[in-house]
């Protein structure tokens, strides 16, 4: 089995930026993301979707069939029966796949890079040898939302409030990268986590 590395963080934090940059360091570094998988379990024709369609019924579709993440995020957001629902249909699906995959990945590997956004939300810090946590002040952060998202300054608010606190996640990291300003910034410190896990590897 390779090393796992778990890259987590709130929202907007730059998850997807930094293991792009890992990614970019070596082809050895096989990068699992949480959010592909979710998205791959729920394609049209899955079990998973057509489970989600009786629920929620056929509006949470688009025209061609395929699910409307942004429809059911704000629908599960204020709904907590919903989400509650949801998160028992998907979450064990999502570990599943994950699992699957590194088993397949883990032979040719340098070490694994899994981005798990609700790592610690769901209690799967035990499943990595190394949590890499990105952290960022919430006032940035906020922007960065509502930039993205375009959405108001309290429904953001409201997101970061149903995420674990940025405290709780520093609590579980073993190494954290700072995204306050420009992520290129770290480019160095990125590459010295990588030499670092390299080794670790070997290691294991």
């Amino acid at each position: 089995m390779s090393y796992i590395v778990a890259l987590t963080g709130g929202i907007c934090s730059g998850k997807s930026v930094v293991a792009k940059k890992f990614s970019n360091l070596s082809k050895k570094v096989s990068v699992i993301d949480a959010d592909v998988i979710s998205k791959k379990i729920t394609q049209p024709g899955s079990i998973a979707l057509r489970m989600i369609t009786k629920y929620f019924g056929p509006t949470i579709l688009f025209s061609n069939g395929s699910l409307n993440r942004s429809m059911l995020k704000k629908n599960i957001f204020f709904n907590p029966k919903d989400k509650e629902w949801l998160e028992q249909l998907l979450h064990p699906l999502i570990r599943k796949e994950t699992q699957k995959t590194i088993n397949i990945l883990s032979n040719r590997s340098s070490y694994i890079l899994w981005v798990a956004p609700l790592l610690i939300e769901n209690n799967l810090q035990k499943y990595a040898d190394h949590i890499l946590m990105m952290d960022v002040h919430v006032d940035i952060q906020l922007k960065r939302i509502i930039s993205r998202d375009k959405i108001s300054k309290q429904y953001a608010e409201n997101i970061l409030l149903s995420q674990v606190s940025r405290q709780s996640r520093l609590d579980y990291a073993d190494s954290i990268i700072e995204n306050n300003k420009s992520i290129d910034g770290m480019t160095r410190y990125i590459y010295d986590l990588h030499q670092y896990y390299l080794k670790e590897n070997n290691n294991y």
